[in-house]
């Protein structure tokens, strides 16, 4: 059969509408399938999540107390991630608790510092609901600081504690100690024991091992140590047990006997407090050397007794004034018999340029940190407190 033009143009018009048709989507009936499955996937892909998440202080808040503040909770939900970071992206330590309820901080916060908080909580359909917030803590009007024993990056005897004395007295000593970790290597049990409210050393329960390595991180900036006043630290020291030294003194027989990691090193004559003067008894630790200083028996309660200008080889025991020292007036004293005002003496000449002499050795074989145990002395035992000799505190004691 024969079609004309007008025929064939209509064919033609009617197969592109056809086409369009299919292919085009377009209309009511290409957006859902014939089971309604479509609109289930396009309901489902609107729903939100019923968690709610919550973060104090509100965003944008200042000063924000260093401790107690900082608290995010979820509701009709599980907290599946918290992060605080500072403006540096150091990182706040926290845990998740409450079955996923509750997230507060391990530790307090610092002050005068701006805090990021990203949470993300997830309902019970497995849906997230997420929320951030910032805000800065407060600065401080009235800080403390801590100066503190040994130096860092130093050597030291097996005898030397970390102390560290407050410059404010502390009445939060709790949160201050817990603001400082002390980690070595090999792992020994370090434990703090506060004197009084301005002093806090810490020890293991015998002397350090030879050779440990000793890391101290101050996290006191932000820690209230009293009402009002916050630390102003962030530090991290280090230091080392050297070798093992430990020498011994006998009030009765004038002799001192230096041991070197268990060995007897060297035997020198000493003499020590006469009667009314005598030396403490007791574990005390060098705590400071000085080539030369003056003795003044005005700054011990002593009157004037006696004012040295230029002792020479001393090595302080008791922040109350023992030394032990060069003495170069002694006469015959050493072995024989006790003369001090209750320091130990040791033979030596004036100006201490003798290398030779029983003090300018031991002076020169010493080093801080290293001890000195007196025996027999007819005094008491040295206090604790009187210098770094927490070693004459019980263990069990120390640790209450």
């Amino acid at each position: 059969m024969r079609t004309g033009r007008k025929g064939l143009s209509a064919l033609i018009l009617g197969a592109l509408l056809v086409t369009a048709t299919a292919c085009g989507g377009g209309g009511h009936s290409g957006a859902t399938t014939a089971d309604g499955k479509g609109h289930e996937s396009a309901k489902a892909a609107s729903k939100q999540s019923q968690a709610v998440v919550t973060i104090a202080p509100k965003d944008g808040a200042k000063a924000v107390d260093t401790s107690g503040a900082l608290k995010v909770t979820a509701a009709k939900g599980k907290l599946t991630e918290v992060k605080v970071e500072d403006s540096k992206g150091h990182e706040v330590t926290g845990a998740i608790s409450g079955g996923g309820a509750t997230w507060t901080p391990s530790t307090h916060l610092a002050a005068a510092t701006t805090y990021k908080v990203h949470a993300v909580a997830k309902d019970s359909a497995g849906l997230t609901s997420a929320e951030e917030s910032s805000f800065t803590t407060l600065t401080p009007q009235n800080t403390f600081i801590g100066n503190f024993t040994p130096e860092d990056g130093s050597t030291v005897g097996v005898g030397m504690p970390f102390s560290i004395r407050f410059t404010r007295g502390i009445t939060h000593p709790d949160d201050v100690e817990k603001a400082i970790s002390i980690k070595t290597e090999p792992a020994v049990d370090v434990r703090g024991h506060w004197f009084g409210n301005d002093r806090l050393d810490f020890r293991p329960e015998k002397y350090w091992k030879a050779g440990t390595k000793v890391t101290v991180s101050l996290n006191l900036d932000g820690v209230e140590g009293r009402p009002g006043v916050y630390g102003k630290q962030a530090k991290t020291m280090y230091f080392t047990i050297g070798r093992s030294q430990v020498s011994t003194v006998d009030a009765k027989t004038h002799k001192m006997v230096v041991k070197r990691d268990g060995k007897v090193l060297k035997t020198l004559s000493v003499t020590t407090g006469k009667p009314g003067y005598d030396t403490w008894n007791g574990q005390m630790v060098i705590s400071e050397r000085l080539v030369v200083t003056r003795m003044n028996g005005e700054t011990v309660g002593y009157g004037g007794e006696y004012d040295i200008k230029d002792v020479p080889h001393a090595e302080r025991l008791t922040d109350s004034g023992t030394f032990i020292h060069g003495n170069y007036w002694g006469g015959g004293a050493f072995g024989n018999y006790n003369a001090s005002h209750g320091c130990v003496g040791l033979r030596d000449v004036r100006g201490g340029y003798d290398k030779s002499v029983p003090a300018a050795w031991f002076y020169n074989n010493s080093m801080i940190g290293d001890v000195v145990v007196v025996q027999h002395s007819n005094d008491r035992t040295v206090s604790p407190d009187n210098g770094l000799n927490g070693w004459n505190m019980p263990w069990s004691e120390w640790i209450k």
